[in-house]
């Protein structure tokens, strides 16, 4: 689990590259509490092969990244 909230992109996206890059996980959940995050991760995910689905609640967002 990644909790991003309270950052504003870049620092997101980076670090779910770092979780990626170490660990190449089959799943990654991530909290983040921005459009712009919720945009930029998810482009990245979908360029390194995962599905990602999006639920929102309250202005958060968690993030489900599965390897495609």
């Amino acid at each position: 689990m990644i909790d991003a909230r309270g950052y504003s992109c870049p620092t997101p996206v980076l670090m779910v590259q770092k979780a990626v890059k170490q660990d190449a996980p089959a799943a990654l959940d991530v909290l983040v509490d921005d459009h712009c995050a919720v945009e930029n991760v998810t482009r990245f995910a979908a360029n390194s092969g995962y599905a990602v689905s999006v639920t929102e609640s309250n202005g958060e967002f968690h993030l489900v990244l599965a390897k495609k």
